[in-house]
């Protein structure tokens, strides 16, 4: 604080400095001078002008146009005068910079930065307990660190490919990680984050998800921000973009990625993707994209498989401190078998339901609690079961859709069998192409598409009874399947 005259009695530089540190802190807020003051520059004072080392282009900017009226605040009150300000690039800050403390007689502030975005210098050693959200403005589910994550056959390179981009920036680089939902994408590229952070001291790191890139994009475009978003997004260490398969036929988004990825690879940064589907699948990013993707690490996740799931429910069951015993964990592993968020859904279910009843969680009691759920969860589903569905619906032969025949009769149905084995199955591409008439897996892409065309102009398939209405036939075999 100010003394009552307005002005701090100091003796030296080194004390004028601590005091101005103290007094902008107040202005500022915790949080974000820490951000941007703490270990993220070096201020010093000469008697004469203030000067300000800053690790890079885009914190200079930041700070000169955004905190130059509580700097100035700030200086009227230790000094009673605003000395000449100096911003400039420090070299050695690009490199490394530690964590220094926050000046005493901080007020709390809130830590946003830009346009509800986080940018994280790896040195600012908050505490795990309040686990910070990887973006600002957008609620997002909190995941635990890597160390928490589950792991089994089905998702073992991706783990192993996460923690090593997260201990050694740069080495594997770019790394996309692709699944359905709910396999646990989300959780490695929030741990990847926050482990490089603490690991990786002088990294800035940014998550954000494909969305937020177009929005803020969008956004610089309008307001002639664009330099300053390049200077942003190109300047990081860690870039992490969440659901990338959003900037599908997007092209001038697209075209922004591609120029951030090209100047943060020749620099050896690193970069880190999810994604639904391969880049194989992702033909709809462009050729450029799909290429610089397929160019790094590229790992699938499965669902989770038997004893997979079975650790994710024990691991729930500790974090919410909720006993439930073993019987009942392999209840609910065996019986929910589709993703991680059912298995968290019937967690919740058992909870609410063993306080409204005042009952213990006990096999019995889980059975009935989750009977509902298990069977809405439906059977899994095999591409044998989808023939017989196809086969049964359109009054076909059953050998019918392995044939070559190329008639629409037969064409169109084994088209929608595709269609239904990429949405209801596991299946990898070849291995579809292959059951269906030892097809290759760009015939099963190509097939996806045409369903996928059918179903946007309202279109129709062709039988040798009749023509179907894409949509009915799709629901006609679905209810197929069900039944079955």
């Amino acid at each position: 604080m100010c003394a009552e005259d307005g002005r701090k009695v100091t003796t030296d530089d080194k004390e004028i400095v601590s005091a101005l540190r103290t007094a902008l802190a107040e202005r500022v807020g915790a949080e974000r001078f820490a951000l941007w003051f703490g270990s993220s520059a070096r201020i010093t004072f000469d008697g004469q002008t203030l000067s300000f080392g800053v690790p890079n282009q885009f914190f200079l900017d930041w700070i000169r146009v955004n905190f130059r009226q509580q700097i100035e605040e700030a200086c009227r009150c230790v000094l009673r005068d605003v000395p000449p300000l100096s911003f400039y690039v420090h070299s050695t800050l690009c490199e490394t910079r530690g964590q220094q403390p926050l000046p005493a007689k901080t007020a709390g502030g809130s830590g946003q930065s830009g346009a509800g975005l986080k940018i994280l210098p790896a040195g600012n050693q908050q505490q795990d307990s309040q686990d910070p959200e990887p973006v600002g403005s957008l609620p997002r589910r909190r995941f635990g660190p890597l160390e928490s994550f589950v792991q089994g056959q089905s998702n073992r390179l991706a783990f192993a490919s996460a923690q090593m981009a997260a201990a050694t920036p740069g080495k594997l680089t770019p790394l996309l990680i692709h699944g359905p939902t709910s396999v646990g994408k989300t959780h490695l590229l929030e741990g990847i984050w926050r482990s490089a952070r603490k690991a990786c001291h002088g990294i800035t790191a940014i998550y954000l998800t494909a969305e937020q890139f177009t929005t803020y994009f969008l956004e610089a475009l309008r307001g002639g921000g664009l330099p300053n978003f390049r200077r942003k997004y190109r300047g990081v260490g860690l870039l992490i973009i969440d659901d990338l398969q959003f900037l599908a036929g997007k092209r001038g988004r697209q075209i922004e990625l591609l120029h951030t990825i090209d100047t943060l690879l020749r620099e050896r940064r690193q970069l880190v993707f999810s994604a639904d589907r391969p880049p194989a699948e992702l033909a709809e990013l462009g050729p450029e994209l799909t290429t610089r993707l397929e160019g790094g690490m590229v790992c699938g996740i499965d669902p989770p498989d038997h004893n997979t799931r079975l650790g994710i429910v024990a691991q729930m069951a500790r974090r919410t401190k909720l006993h439930v015993p073993e019987d009942v964990q392999q209840f609910i592993a065996s019986r929910l078998t589709s993703h991680a968020r059912e298995l968290s859904g019937a967690l919740c279910r058992l909870q609410a339901t063993a306080e409204a009843l005042g009952r213990p969680i006990t096999l019995p009691m889980a059975e009935e609690a989750l009977a509902e759920m298990i069977r809405n969860s439906g059977k899994v589903v095999r591409l044998g079961d989808i023939e017989r569905a196809v086969c049964d619906v359109f009054g076909l032969e059953p050998t019918s859709l392995h044939s070559k025949r190329k008639t629409k009769s037969v064409s169109h149905p084994r088209m929608l069998a595709m269609w239904l084995a990429r949405k209801h199955t596991r299946a990898a591409l070849s291995e579809i192409g292959h059951f269906f008439g030892r097809r290759s897996h760009s015939t099963v892409i190509s097939a996806q598409k045409r369903v996928d065309r059918w179903m946007a102009a309202g279109g129709s398939l062709q039988t040798a009874e009749r023509h179907w209405n894409v949509d009915e036939a799709i629901r006609k075999v679905e209810r197929h399947l069900a039944a079955g």
